[in-house]
């Protein structure tokens, strides 16, 4: 995993939390608290019967997170809108990434299962979460490919989309960062790439009316509790686009790199001028 991205400008520092604004962090965050580790709860329950009987497939369990994911974006009422359609096929989803949200943003449309580097494993509630609906963990070094690659086979044979992040590190919402290409070289080992699919996939934030336009995005040495906090406390939120780009097959490019640049230039090319 790559450093955190630093901006060359700073943030734009925020006004402390009103009583409206504390307000709206308790009903907010009671509500989304019991929402998501209620139905994390029943996600267990349901996965203790699930893993015996479907191993590998988990025909249920991600309706529950696709559930709490759209329901998130109505408690903080931010507004979530899709364009494109998520791709029918097993296979990988490769995103631009700007902040923790992007969890919720890119779940509530589609059934995905998220590709995280291993130390997320070990994080504390996080890494919990991320076991439970059934992320993918893996080390970001080329010499890993030949493991991952077996990993990922495993899992889109079970009809899984796995979601990936080239960009290594999550940005201010305003630009994507270059593509890195060794995660792409497992799509390019057979007998992945005879049959892979790879969706490339926009994420698009748009502030607040008033706020800073970098507002929901997360980077540098930004704290998660206090970014939250922020979130919940602002009365009137903006949206969250997803743009959907048609998929590709991996068996169609040359090399990774070529397969890299295609995604990173679809990603980059929704974006607003």
């Amino acid at each position: 995993m790559a450093a955190a991205w630093q901006s060359q400008d700073a943030p734009v520092r925020t006004d402390p939390i009103g009583p409206l604004g504390w307000a709206l962090v308790v009903l907010r965050g009671a509500i989304l608290g019991v929402v998501t580790f209620g139905c994390l709860g029943l996600l267990l329950l349901v996965r203790l019967v699930e893993r015996p009987l479907c191993g590998v497939n988990r025909p249920v369990t991600p309706h529950i997170t696709q559930f709490v994911c759209r329901a998130a974006f109505r408690i903080l009422g931010i507004r979530h809108s899709v364009r494109g359609t998520p791709m029918r096929e097993g296979g990988a989803v490769v995103a631009n990434h700007a902040s923790w949200l992007d969890i919720f943003a890119l779940n509530a449309p589609q059934r995905i299962y998220f590709v995280s580097k291993d130390e997320v494993r070990d994080w504390p509630g996080i890494g919990w979460l991320a076991r439970a609906t059934g992320t993918v963990f893996i080390a970001r070094k080329s010499r890993e490919a030949g493991v991952q690659a077996r990993l990922f086979e495993t899992r889109m044979a079970a009809g899984h989309r796995l979601l990936f992040f080239p960009e290594g590190t999550s940005t201010d919402g305003r630009r994507v960062l270059p593509f890195k290409t060794s995660l792409f070289q497992a799509f390019m080992t057979e007998p992945l790439r005879a049959e892979l699919h790879v969706q490339p996939v926009t994420v698009i934030y748009h502030a607040p009316e008033g706020a800073d336009p970098r507002f929901y995005g997360w980077w540098g040495d930004m704290d998660f509790g206090s970014h939250l906090l922020k979130v919940l406390a602002r009365p009137r939120q903006g949206a969250v686009e997803i743009v959907f780009h048609p998929p590709v097959e991996a068996r169609d490019f040359n090399d990774r790199k070529a397969l890299a640049r295609h995604c990173e230039t679809r990603v980059r090319g929704a974006f607003p001028v």
